[in-house]
This record gives C-alpha cells, sequence and structure tokens, in this order.
C-alpha cells in the first residue's frame, strides 16, 4: 500500500482546490499508485489471491471514478488520464461517438427474422410483427 508521505504528495499534485482531498482525481491517484504496487506484489507472490482481489476492486472503483469524472468534466478526465499515463478513451471523443452497431447475439437473432420472414420473440411463445400482414385479396 502507499505509505503516508507518499500519499500527501499524490494529494498536493492532484488536488484542484486548497485542502481537496476527496475529488475523483484525487481518489484515482491514489487508487492508481495502490494499483502499481498490488501489480508487482502480484508479479513476485503469484498465488496471493486475497491481494488479487483486492487489486480487481480496486481497478473496478477507479473504472467507475473515472467513468464519473469522463461525464461530469470530460476536460479534467482527459488531462488527468494523460498525467496518469492510463489507457483510455478520452471522454470528449467518446461523448460524440456514435452508438455502436448491433453484434453478437442479437445481430444473429435480427438476421434469422429478417432470412424466416418472421419477428423477434418476446418472450418464448410470443412473437412480435415486423409488418401489417398483406390484405386479404377478394375473389
Amino acid at each position: 500500500m502507499v505509505d503516508k508521505k507518499f500519499k500527501e504528495k499524490l494529494i498536493k499534485k492532484f488536488q484542484t482546490h486548497p485542502g481537496d482531498t476527496g475529488s475523483p482525481q484525487v481518489q484515482v491517484a491514489i487508487l492508481t499508485e495502490d494499483v502499481k504496487f498490488l501489480v508487482d506484489h502480484l508479479k513476485i507472490h503469484k498465488k496471493d489471491f486475497s491481494s488479487r482481489r483486492g487489486l480487481l476492486k480496486k481497478v473496478s472503483e477507479r473504472r467507475r471514478l473515472l467513468k464519473y469524472l469522463g461525464r461530469e468534466n470530460p476536460e479534467a478526465h482527459d488531462e488527468l488520464v494523460k498525467k496518469l499515463k492510463l489507457k483510455t478513451k478520452s471522454a470528449v471523443d467518446a461523448a460524440k461517438e456514435e452508438p455502436e452497431p448491433l453484434i453478437g447475439a442479437t445481430k444473429k437473432r435480427m438476421n434469422r427474422a429478417i432470412k424466416h420472414g418472421g419477428g423477434l420473440r418476446n418472450g418464448p411463445h410470443e412473437a412480435v410483427a415486423d409488418e401489417e400482414p398483406p390484405p386479404e385479396e377478394i375473389l
């Protein structure tokens, strides 16, 4: 874990205003140093599964904080990612990006429905009509 003096240096470096100890930037910086420490520890102690679990918790917490920061303040997010040299998408670019196309099972289901002329199912026995049925011809 990060010792107290090093933690104070991190807080001073990443604080957004004097006395700031809990902003997302500071929390992400501390978590990043914890992650680095745990990664080095796990390289030596490969079977330390308790520390591995702690590492995963810290990484997911950091990811949540970065996601929050990217949503609330994209410029600060990008600056922090650059300072910490993290591998993540730019929050500004992510906001401009179009949603990804359908992939995987959903795309397969849609292609199957189109191929067989049916609709996608809501449940196990209910078919949803994609189009209105053609009018019956009068003889």
